[in-house]
């Protein structure tokens, strides 16, 4: 139910002397005075300024609560201070108006997630199913789910974007529509499909195919999603080669892609562009068993992960069992570590994630 344009709300606060708030409120805070009364021996009092509106009311059976002011100029307000308590006992604290993204120290570890282990599945945004595909998150650097929607039809998406460092979506099964700000009409992505969303990019999720699943894979864990109410998407093509934070939209298609020697002898593999969209920032590649014996090897990349899309493997990693993987498998293998993929049936395909994107591999035949 929309409410009437004419509705006004206030935050209740407590004032043990409005006297005392008045000039805190208006000339540190820099708050209109909007209501004062009685004039005789004022009590009350509502103040207006920075998108809300507060009543002070002497005796008021109410905590002095928390105030949180966002700016991009936190120097504006306060002569610069972050925190301040008003004399009615109202907590402030200055803080950054724009999301900012804190890349955490990627804490190492050799880790493997099976899909027969038969990990939760959670209800996240929009009625989507999520499965953690690196529970420790490496100390928080990095988010990896496998992400499903058991009905398909149209998804209640809004329009949104992500406060992030690096964001890969890539179609596992089935299909799904997405809109993409500046990129034109809707993108469909099939299976072997995948795009990147730069920092910022407003995008939606239109449709899915019933059973779609997806892998998405996202640097920071912990990223700041805002809804953004003005835009309406499509919004037309707008300029190819935009950047958002130095990185370009990246939609790669299988179909027609051009395979390539992968970095470890016995697979081939199609480059998605995505090292070049992204300046080097994450590298994204889908490898597939072509024959022979792979030799053991070692990476220096911070971050590197797989997934295994199709087919078996045992992955043989330094000081650890031998893993015997499937599709649905994911796992991590951390810089310095010898690792040796084995046993690989035919048909065995790897999504592969490299951050950086230019990581070095040393092949030990």
């Amino acid at each position: 139910m929309r409410l009437p344009d004419d509705v006004l709300a206030e935050f209740l606060l407590p004032t043990r002397e409005l006297r005392e708030d008045l000039p805190f409120f208006t000339k540190v805070l820099g708050m209109r005075l909007e209501t004062i009364f009685p004039a005789d021996d004022p009590s009350v009092a509502s103040f207006s300024g920075h998108g809300v509106r507060v009543r002070l009311e002497r005796g008021a059976d109410v905590a002095p609560g928390h105030l949180r002011l966002l700016t991009d100029a936190p120097d504006s307000i306060a002569e610069g201070q972050r925190e301040l308590t008003a004399p009615n006992g109202t907590k402030i604290k200055i803080l950054p108006r724009s999301p900012r993204v804190d890349q955490p120290e990627t804490q190492h570890e050799f880790a493997v997630r099976r899909l027969a282990d038969e990990a939760p599945w959670v209800i996240g945004r929009a009625g989507m199913h999520y499965r953690d595909l690196i529970p420790s998150r490496l100390g928080g650097s990095i988010i990896a789910s496998h992400i499903r929607i058991p009905d398909g039809g149209p998804v209640p998406d809004m329009v949104h974007y992500h406060t992030v460092g690096f964001q890969l979506i890539y179609c596992y099964r089935g299909w799904v529509d997405v809109l993409y700000e500046d990129q034109g009409d809707v993108i469909r992505l099939h299976a072997g499909d995948c795009v990147t969303q730069p920092p910022g990019i407003r995008h939606r999720v239109v449709e899915a195919s019933h059973s779609i699943e997806v892998i998405e894979i996202g640097v920071p864990a912990e990223h700041v999603t805002t809804i953004d109410h003005e835009m309406i998407l499509p919004n037309g093509k707008g300029d190819p080669a935009r950047e958002w934070e130095g990185q370009t939209f990246v939609h790669h298609v299988k179909e027609g892609a051009e395979w390539q020697p992968f970095r470890i002898p016995g697979f081939v593999a199609r480059d998605t562009g995505i090292t070049k969209g992204t300046k080097g920032v994450a590298g994204i590649q889908v490898a597939r068993f072509d024959g022979g014996t792979p030799p053991p090897a070692k990476h220096d990349a911070d971050i590197h992960f797989s997934f295994v899309m199709e087919g078996s493997m045992t992955l043989n990693a330094e000081g650890q069992e031998p893993r015997k993987l499937e599709a649905g498998d994911a796992f991590v293998i951390p810089p310095g570590m010898v690792a040796q993929y084995s046993d690989c049936s035919p048909d065995l395909e790897l999504l592969e994630a490299g951050l950086r994107g230019d990581f070095s591999t040393t092949l030990l035949d």
